[in-house]
């Protein structure tokens, strides 16, 4: 049973928004996007993401969705790895690997010299995956989020 790997399309939603919804049920956490919100964000006039679908006879199986990245110290633009996800059927096989191979290759226009991705401290199985594969803490800094209320707030503030 071969695994077939391909750039997704718009009608390919439904099989991403299930992958993400089973990535999150398996780390505890629910999902707040939509399918209308990956057809806008993904597949609209102005994509800001690509996907790439892992296929065993005719089922996806795995995902991986990517953007660029820009680097002002590197003087680059990279893969940011926002979702890579293998169903546990499908572990062990080098799906993953294989993945982030096909992204590359689909975002060869984009001309990607790194690739960036976070993964969650407690995931310490996919810790040292990436570790093996090569990836590594990104220089001394932490990512950061502002959102929600947070957000609401700063914007406020700035604006007034």
């Amino acid at each position: 049973m071969t695994v077939g790997y391909r750039r997704a399309v718009a009608a390919d939603v439904a099989a991403i928004h299930a992958l993400l919804q089973q990535m999150a049920a398996e780390a505890g956490r629910s999902i707040a996007g939509s399918d209308t919100a990956l057809r806008k964000y993904g597949f609209g006039p102005e994509p800001r993401f690509r996907a790439v679908l892992a296929e065993r006879e005719g089922q996806s199986i795995g995902l991986a969705l990517v953007f660029p990245e820009y680097s002002s110290w590197r003087g680059a633009l990279g893969l940011y790895v926002q979702d890579l996800y293998v169903q546990p059927a499908a572990r062990g096989q080098g799906v993953a690997s294989a993945l982030i191979g096909a992204a590359l290759a689909c975002c060869e226009d984009w001309d990607p010299s790194y690739v960036t991705l976070m993964v969650d401290q407690d995931n310490i199985t996919a810790q040292g995956w990436y570790a093996r594969q090569g990836f590594a803490l990104r220089e001394r800094g932490d990512l950061l989020i502002l959102d929600g209320a947070a957000l609401a707030r700063f914007a406020r503030k700035v604006s007034a």
